[in-house]
């Protein structure tokens, strides 16, 4: 399970996607991937899940299959978010 923040990196909102990426990592010991959503990877990625608000919090399988998402503020719990990374 891979959890993915898709942002744009300058906003009003990448310093609190980022703060909650590294407090994610050091308080449950999970990664986030930050993705742009100025590259191509990002752009891609918003349009195979439909994301339309930003920024986004997604759980996708090793398999590419979407099994959550959130999108827009405010951010979900860190609690919500970790309990996709022990499935």
């Amino acid at each position: 399970m891979r959890i993915i923040a898709l942002y744009h990196f300058e906003s009003d909102t990448a310093r609190l996607v980022e703060d909650f990426a590294a407090d994610f990592e050091r308080s449950r010991g999970g990664s986030i991937e930050l993705v742009s959503l100025e590259s191509k990877e990002g752009a891609d990625m918003a349009r195979l899940y439909d994301i339309v608000r930003y920024p986004a919090l997604l759980a996708v399988r090793d398999d590419g299959q979407l099994s959550a998402q959130w999108q827009g503020d405010p951010l979900p719990l860190m609690d919500e978010v970790a309990g996709y990374l022990v499935r």
